[in-house]
């Protein structure tokens, strides 16, 4: 975990890892100020999103293990135990809107992944 902090019009970035060390269509867990972040990396590029780690069907830290991918366009991650997916951008549940989970902002400056919770 990385204790880093850049700070930027009282926004707190916490510096993950680099860009490089998420493998395109993955995603990597990081502890951000207390929280689990899945982060995941989208294609060949620089985009990234970060949403909550716990999968709220399951009850476990384990979204970050899902599998990125699309549902009539909507980025989403399938949720590696029950197959749930959510929504990479909004975090709502595409398979029972009354669940949603949390996001976060997230950018890469310099090459480096930073997330703000």
């Amino acid at each position: 975990m990385v204790q880093a902090l850049v700070r930027e019009t009282s926004k707190t970035w916490v510096d993950i890892c680099s860009i490089e060390a998420i493998s395109p269509n993955t995603g990597v867990c990081a502890l951000v100020e207390g929280q689990q972040v899945a982060i995941f990396k989208v294609g060949n590029q620089d985009e990234v999103f970060a949403i909550s780690n716990y999968d709220p069907f399951s009850k476990a830290f384990v979204l970050s293990r899902g599998i990125i991918g699309d549902r009539k366009g909507i980025l989403k991650v399938a949720s590696p135990i029950y197959k749930q997916n959510f929504n990479l951008l909004t975090g709502q549940c595409l398979d029972d809107e009354t669940v949603s989970i949390p996001t976060y902002q997230v950018r890469v400056v310099e090459g480096r992944v930073q997330v703000s919770v």
